[in-house]
């Protein structure tokens, strides 16, 4: 007795290969994660729809509160060890150390913020997430 094919139906695979690391370099750069040349942003936060030199469409990201919450976690952990160390090694008077410790925490978020943006966008064109995966 022959059994039935219940096999699920293969994912096709995509034609071209992305490669996840340079599309993340790319966009930690604030570049097009295609083509590596064209501005990612046109504000401080505001993605290009499309890329001015490869044409590459990129309003389909949808990067919403990722940016933010990678950004909180890595100041968090630098903040943390950069108050153990200067408490203990150094024992600074309490109101400089917390205006020092909230200008490098301001300084660094808004320093990682567009950057880990840039990060996200890239991945999800390398896996082709969100829409970016219809075209070749």
């Amino acid at each position: 007795m022959t059994q039935p094919d219940t096999q699920l139906p293969k994912a096709t695979v995509p034609a071209v290969d992305r490669p996840t690391k340079p599309a993340m370099l790319n966009g930690y750069r604030q570049k097009c994660p295609n083509c590596g040349e064209g501005q990612l942003f046109t504000g401080y936060l505001k993605v290009v729809d499309t890329c001015a030199v490869c044409d590459q469409d990129l309003h389909h990201h949808r990067a919403d509160d990722g940016p933010a919450y990678l950004t909180i976690l890595v100041v968090g952990h630098v903040l943390a060890v950069l108050m153990h160390v200067g408490f203990t090694q150094f024992r600074p008077n309490p109101m400089v150390f917390a205006t020092v410790l909230t200008i490098v925490c301001v300084a660094l978020s808004l320093y990682l913020l567009p950057r880990l943006k840039g990060v996200i966008v890239g991945i999800q064109w390398a896996r082709r997430m969100h829409g970016f995966g219809h075209k070749a």
